[in-house]
């Protein structure tokens, strides 16, 4: 499986990424990313390629990645050309008239995406108090709620479990959860 994940520096792409490798070297697959491209550290564009199984190079190629992860709306908008035809984008969305969008809904039809909006910012000033810090486990969780992705909620909460920083691992269950929560209802 190809996965693109997106967002602006400092959204926890890294960490995404991490869980990402550490669900598929649990299961003894194949597992290869690219480096962040973009500003990580300054609130700038950030790009991550992400593979798992047999692939030959760590970059997705426009036209084949199977799952576009986007922490940023506008970085996913920007970033939809890396889809093959019928793949899932997962998009953190804050402006909803922005998938209005003459163009942006000709081109999701053309291709035959599968558009998943979650409004995680509002989701996380209801019930985390504005805590935008867990923005990257909220998509993860949606994303086994989603079920846009061959990895399972079990297999997510494991990860997180393991590779979360202690003073943080109780809340990124939580917060885990009300994603997956969010497309399970």
């Amino acid at each position: 499986m190809q996965y693109v994940v997106v967002g602006l520096g400092g959204q926890g792409i890294l960490f995404s990424s991490k869980v990402l490798g550490h669900i598929a070297l649990s299961r003894n697959s194949r597992v290869m990313g690219s480096e962040v491209h973009g500003m990580a550290q300054r609130g700038g564009s950030v790009v991550s390629h992400f593979k798992i199984g047999e692939y030959a190079s760590p970059l997705v190629r426009v036209g084949d990645a199977d799952l576009l992860l986007a922490f940023d709306q506008n970085e996913g908008f920007r970033n939809l050309h890396f889809l093959r035809p019928g793949g899932h984008a997962l998009i953190n969305l804050h402006e909803p008239e922005a998938v209005e969008n003459g163009h942006l809904q000709t081109f999701i039809r053309e291709r035959g995406i599968h558009l998943h909006t979650i409004p995680g910012y509002d989701i996380l000033r209801q019930h985390m108090g504005g805590r935008f810090l867990f923005l990257n486990v909220l998509l993860l969780g949606a994303m086994g709620g989603a079920g846009v992705s061959d990895i399972t909620p079990e297999e997510l909460r494991n990860a997180i479990e393991a590779l979360s920083p202690e003073k943080f691992r109780k809340v990124n269950l939580e917060v885990l959860e009300l994603g997956r929560a969010f497309f399970a209802s």
